[in-house]
């Protein structure tokens, strides 16, 4: 397994049977928020593990695109706790039953609708964002009404990821992590393994996009095992449009 509050990876003692997969995972997304009481979660990646004939797990074997994923999800810890999951076909969310001590499927087939007027972004970063990104947010959700998309855009911004994408899958939405020009050597914040991977394929997988801005996330092949990336993903027509722009 791998985490990223490890440096390097975490090999099961020998002592306990070696399975065919890799886990990755975040154990707390969105721990600042801890002390003021909000939502915050744990997001997980499973690959399978390569065929090396007995030789061992080595740390190469975790850099597989995420497209070779094969189960996906998070659990929020909020006024329920919540395990959303995806294995390839389709997502589905699960409700912990407390009195029961067990999860019970309460949503399934979930769709992230194509369009949105609901935004989520660090706003206080602005002035250190990319063109692109600062066309989308300034020209056109603030403009609301009178600006070229003709409606009002609402923001919501939780700081916790597991928290912005949870609302996005339940309503829909953007959310954007963007690169920062204050460190130009970093392609973005957010790690790709345990982050931008799962929760892109979840997006995915109900129906929505998740891109660097440039290209589709689950495409990227990681060189190492704490890459960072930008994350533009949810409603795949807005998804789309923000890409277009970084493209242009």
């Amino acid at each position: 397994m791998a985490s990223e509050e490890m440096e390097g990876i975490y090999v099961v003692p020998n002592r306990y049977p070696q399975g065919e997969y890799l886990l990755l995972f975040d154990p707390l997304d969105g721990s600042s928020n801890i002390d003021v009481n909000v939502s915050i979660g744990t997001i997980f990646s499973v690959l399978k593990k390569s065929d090396t004939g007995g030789a061992g797990v080595s740390e190469q074997d975790f850099l597989q695109a995420g497209s070779k994923q094969v189960a996906a999800g998070y659990c929020i810890y909020g006024p329920q706790t919540t395990l959303v999951l995806t294995v390839g076909d389709g997502v589905a969310m699960f409700t912990l039953d407390r009195e029961q001590g067990s999860f019970v499927l309460t949503e399934e087939d979930i769709r992230i609708p194509e369009d949105t007027k609901e935004f989520a972004i660090n706003m206080s970063n602005m002035r250190h964002w990319d063109a692109p990104v600062r066309r989308y947010i300034d020209d056109e959700c603030l403009a609301g009404k009178e600006g070229p998309r003709g409606k009002d855009f609402n923001m919501r911004w939780v700081a916790s990821m597991v928290a912005d994408v949870h609302r996005i899958l339940t309503r829909g939405g953007i959310f954007m992590y963007p690169r920062d020009k204050r460190e130009p050597d970093k392609p973005g914040k957010l790690r790709l393994m345990y982050e931008a991977n799962p929760m892109g394929w979840l997006v995915e997988q109900a129906g929505g996009a998740c891109t660097n801005g440039r290209e589709r996330v689950l495409d990227i092949q990681p060189k190492k095992l704490h890459e960072r990336v930008s994350v533009v993903l949810g409603s795949k027509n807005e998804v789309d449009r923000v890409t277009g722009y970084h493209a242009g």
